[in-house]
């Protein structure tokens, strides 16, 4: 299943979902809203955490987009852009291989499902980047302070030894 992550500096959650079930699930009619939707809701609020609006503002409006704005066909192919643009961007954020924007146009014409799974697959190392950050820290700066007493201890056991011997 999906793994969720805390974004740093909200109390928003960000999931690191697999890759092929996205695919396998985009078969299933409406799943293309949820997911974007949530795709979309992730970007803002990660790019608000860094203090941009660069990964977006307005997850409604990209849903409105590709549900009745889909009607028109226009505002629905605006959105599937500017929402690959938005995971780019994010992707920049956090120093993450950005996606090729020519293999997601053909994926998006050839086969839909793949694209979105293509999508989550760019959006997964951002999330796994905050979700290996987050508890990497406190276990690295906790495991040198037990260290360091008990080196401490042996440097000072050591030292008496050579005074007395010398």
């Amino acid at each position: 299943m999906a793994q969720s992550v805390q974004i740093p500096g909200t109390q928003e959650n960000a999931k690191i979902c697999n890759v092929i079930g996205v695919g396998a699930l985009a078969l299933i009619p409406f799943y293309l809203w949820f997911f974007w939707y949530r795709m979309n809701k992730e970007l803002a609020v990660y790019g608000q955490s860094k203090g941009t609006e660069e990964c977006g503002t307005s997850p409604g409006k990209s849903l409105l987009a590709v549900s009745l704005g889909a009607l028109i066909v226009v505002p629905a192919i605006i959105s599937f852009f500017k929402t690959h643009k938005r995971l780019v961007a994010a992707q920049r954020l956090a120093g993450v291989e950005p996606l090729s924007g020519w293999v997601s146009l053909v994926l998006y014409f050839v086969f839909s499902p793949a694209w979105l799974a293509y999508m989550q697959s760019g959006a997964n190392p951002i999330w796994e980047g905050l979700g290996s950050s987050a508890p990497a820290a406190p276990a690295q700066v906790e495991a040198p302070a037990e260290e360091a007493p008990a080196e401490a201890a042996e440097a000072a056991d050591a030292a008496p030894e050579g005074e007395a011997q010398a």
